[in-house]
């Protein structure tokens, strides 16, 4: 199932983002609509989930990652 240490730390960093993100304005808005369907614990390991794929792609295929444009995120949203 992998390792179970990387797994904890992703999910304890994706806690924190969704702290964050629960009074920021500025916050991705799929994670704030994702935190409003679900409870925390299950938004945080979506999040956690997400970042891992993120990661993963980038180890197999040998790129670097570049933020999404936050005005692209939110016509995507509307």
């Amino acid at each position: 199932m992998g390792n179970p240490e990387l797994r904890a730390l992703l999910v304890v960093g994706t806690t924190a983002v969704l702290r964050v993100a629960r009074n920021d304005a500025g916050a991705r808005p799929w994670l704030k609509a994702l935190h409003a369907r679900r409870p925390f614990k299950v938004a945080a390991v979506a999040q956690a989930n997400k970042t891992a794929r993120i990661i993963w792609a980038l180890l197999n295929k040998g790129g670097t990652y570049r933020r999404p444009d936050p005005l692209a995120i939110a016509a995507v949203a509307i």
